[in-house]
C-alpha cells in the first residue's frame, strides 16, 4: 500500500486503479482480492477496475471453483467494475485465429494486452473532439455501470490474425462492425463459428421467421465500441443503437456509447472493439456456481478452508450473493 501511495502522490490526476489478477489460484485471488478492498478504503472516491482471469473449464487448480466464488463475491463488493477474460476463449484465440501450435503462457498474454491495449490507447470520445479523453476510466465506467447490480463486462476484439495472414487481408468498417455486432447479440466471443441465425425480436418480426431465435439472442445493459484506423468517418454504429438490443430501464441514448481515432492500432490498418456489460457471462458464472454447489454439498476441500477461518456461512453468503447476479443478469 505503501508503493501505490507513492505512485498515487505522483498523479496530478488520480483516475483510479486497474487491477489484473487471477480468479482461481491462491495468489492472484485471494491477495488480490484482499488488496481491492485495502485499496477501497483507502481511495474511497477512486474508480477501481478489476481485471480478472476466469480459470480454464477443465480445471488448472482443485479447489478453483471454490476460489472464483470467494473471489468474485467479495470483488462485487470493492469493485466497480469487474472485467472478465475466460482463459478458454483466449486459448481458442491462440490456436485458431493465430494459429498458434503450441500456446504457452506468453501467448495469451500477448492477446489480453492487445485487448486492453484497444481499449485504453488514447480515443477521441464524443463527436467532434480535438483533444483524447484524459479520462478514461471513468468515462468507461460512465458509459457501462449504469447500475452497482450490473458490474460484469466483457470484451471483443476484431480482426484478430497471425501476422502471415494479415498480410494477405483487407477488412471494411462495414464488414468489421457487421460482425462485432452479430458476436454480441449471438454472445459468440470470436469470430469464428458465429451462430447468423440468432436475430433481435424486431428482425425476427421483420423476417418472418421463427421466434425461437429471439429467445436466443444475448441482452445488454450498456456497450462501448471502440474504432480505430483509416477512414474512421465511414464506420456507421447504427446497428448498435436498436433499443431492443437493451434492458428498457435504461434509455436507448445511455445504453450506447462510441470512441473513434484515425490512428492505427498494433498493425492492423482497421480495428473494432466492443466491451459489453450483457448477458454473456451468465453461461460461466453458472457452470461456476453449480461445480462449487455440488462440491460444498458434498463438504469437499471445506477443511482447507475452515482451518483458516473461513466457515459455512461465508461459502452460503457468496453463494448468496452470485446467485442474485444471475438472477438479476438472467431478468434482464
Amino acid at each position: 500500500m505503501n508503493l501505490v501511495r507513492k505512485e498515487a502522490e505522483k498523479c496530478d490526476r488520480l483516475g483510479g486503479f486497474v487491477t489484473i489478477m487471477s480468479m482461481a489460484g491462491g495468489t492472484g485471488s485471494g491477495m488480490g482480492t484482499f488488496i481491492t478492498s485495502c485499496l477501497r478504503d483507502a481511495y474511497p472516491t477512486s474508480l477501481l477496475l478489476n481485471e480478472v482471469i476466469w480459470p480454464y473449464g477443465t480445471g488448472e487448480v482443485i479447489v478453483q471453483n471454490y476460489n472464483s466464488i470467494l473471489t468474485l463475491s467479495h470483488l462485487y463488493q470493492s469493485s466497480d467494475a469487474l472485467l472478465v477474460h475466460e482463459n478458454d476463449v483466449i486459448h481458442k484465440v491462440c490456436s485458431q485465429r493465430m494459429n498458434i501450435k503450441q500456446i504457452s503462457f506468453r501467448d495469451v498474454n500477448k492477446v489480453i494486452a492487445h485487448q486492453l491495449g484497444s481499449v485504453f490507447q488514447p480515443a477521441y470520445t464524443t463527436d467532434g473532439a480535438t483533444h483524447y479523453s484524459r479520462n478514461p476510466l471513468g468515462e468507461l465506467m460512465e458509459s457501462l455501470v449504469p447500475h452497482p447490480e450490473f458490474k460484469m463486462l466483457g470484451l471483443r476484439n476484431i480482426p484478430q490474425m497471425s501476422e502471415h495472414s494479415l498480410a494477405y487481408s483487407t477488412f471494411t468498417w462495414h464488414g468489421l462492425i457487421k460482425h462485432l455486432r452479430q458476436m454480441l447479440i449471438a454472445n459468440a466471443k470470436m469470430e469464428e463459428g458465429i451462430n447468423w441465425q440468432v436475430h433481435l425480436p424486431t428482425e425476427v418480426a421483420t423476417r418472418n421467421s421463427s421466434l425461437s431465435a429471439e429467445q436466443l439472442f444475448n441482452r445488454s445493459v450498456a456497450n462501448l465500441a471502440i474504432f480505430r484506423g483509416k477512414d474512421i468517418e465511414g464506420a456507421s454504429s447504427e446497428g448498435f443503437r436498436d433499443p431492443a438490443m437493451y434492458t428498457p430501464w435504461l434509455p436507448p441514448d445511455d445504453s450506447f456509447s462510441i470512441w473513434k481515432t484515425p490512428r492505427s492500432f498494433n498493425k492492423y490498418e482497421k480495428s473494432a472493439t466492443l466491451m459489453s456489460n450483457s448477458q454473456g457471462l451468465l453461461k460461466p458464472l453458472d457452470c461456476i456456481v453449480g461445480k462449487a454447489w455440488n462440491m460444498f454439498a458434498s463438504k469437499a476441500y471445506v477443511h482447507q478452508y475452515t482451518k483458516y477461518g473461513i466457515e459455512e456461512e461465508d461459502f452460503l453468503q457468496c453463494f448468496t450473493t452470485l446467485e442474485q447476479i444471475i438472477s438479476s443478469y438472467s431478468t434482464l
